[in-house]
């Protein structure tokens, strides 16, 4: 009885505006807004706050647009059901992640299966990378040491050990290895909050009882490390993210318990749909057995 107007409604929150829900719906801006008043005066209620040409969704609204979104994800599966002979001939695979290390190579296998699937990948620090999975952003996550959580469905790729490194110039550039005493005693480039890579080391850091001198935080793996090349401090990785750079010198952490698990994460409620039920399956072909290295 509702479903047109939820429909409209759901198209105006999705794209921000009337003018871009009447063109992705195909229909004149003054059909969309009567639809989207039936419903408010249907129900007595205010569902966007309209100033001008701009609109922004009411508590209500947001909350609505949640329930929308799950509704009409539904109804799309539905429809994907019904065309299983179009099944992953085409569609869009959002993925989010930490580092997009460990992902490249399953999405080259994956185009290479699925042609017509298209791939948009972003990048974040586990916050980021575990909120888009929770707002629907995002279809696929991979996440450093991925909280336990029943909602999510996960299939671990590999572990490595955290490393630390320093500028090729640096006194301890002609070391192997490095205790996290000696560690916190240097000058620290360290992640930004909500980086695991940080969390693991100040981890290792309360169990031994010492403080880090940080002298820099810096978003990004590739901040960091222009940062330790500049000799601002020394700087804390997984080995797999150091990769090659002639300007720096990396050194085992003789000491540190703690590792760099990456999983390959989706939502339970999401496992079942067919695309993304596709890369998930690929990635549990090829996963890596947790510390050894090796493709099952």
């Amino acid at each position: 009885m509702y479903h047109a107007q939820l429909r409209v409604f759901h198209a105006v929150a999705r794209h921000g505006g009337f003018s871009r829900a009447a063109e992705r719906l195909h229909l004149t801006q003054p059909a969309v807004s009567d639809q989207v008043g039936k419903l408010e005066r249907m129900f007595g209620v205010r569902l966007f706050d309209r100033h001008r040409r701009a609109v922004k969704l009411t508590p209500l609204g947001e909350e609505l647009f949640r329930i929308t979104r799950r509704l009409f994800e539904l109804e799309d599966e539905a429809v994907e059901l019904l065309r299983e002979s179009q099944a992953l001939r085409r569609g869009r695979l959002k993925m989010a992640a930490d580092a997009p290390l460990h992902l490249i190579g399953l999405i080259g296998r994956f185009r290479q299966e699925f042609p017509g699937i298209s791939v948009s990948l972003a990048i974040g620090n586990s916050a980021k990378v575990l909120a888009s999975l929770f707002d629907y952003s995002a279809d696929i996550g991979i996440l450093a040491n991925a909280p336990a959580d029943d909602r999510l469905l996960r299939i671990p790729l590999r572990s490595d050990p955290l490393v630390a490194f320093v500028a090729r110039d640096h006194p301890w550039a002609g070391r192997g290895s490095v205790s996290l005493r000696e560690l916190s005693a240097q000058p620290l480039v360290m992640r930004e909050e909500g980086s695991i890579t940080r969390q693991l080391i100040e981890e290792e850091f309360r169990r031994l009882k010492i403080t880090a001198t940080v002298v820099m935080e810096a978003e990004g793996r590739e901040a960091v490390c222009e940062a330790v090349a500049a000799g601002i401090g020394a700087g804390i990785i997984s080995r797999p993210e150091f990769g090659e750079d002639p300007r720096l010198a990396v050194l085992d952490i003789e000491d540190c318990e703690k590792r760099m698990t990456e999983s390959l994460l989706c939502l339970r409620e999401r496992a079942g749909q067919r695309l993304i039920g596709a890369f998930w399956q690929l990635a549990a072909r090829h996963a890596v057995r947790e510390g050894e290295g090796e493709e099952i």
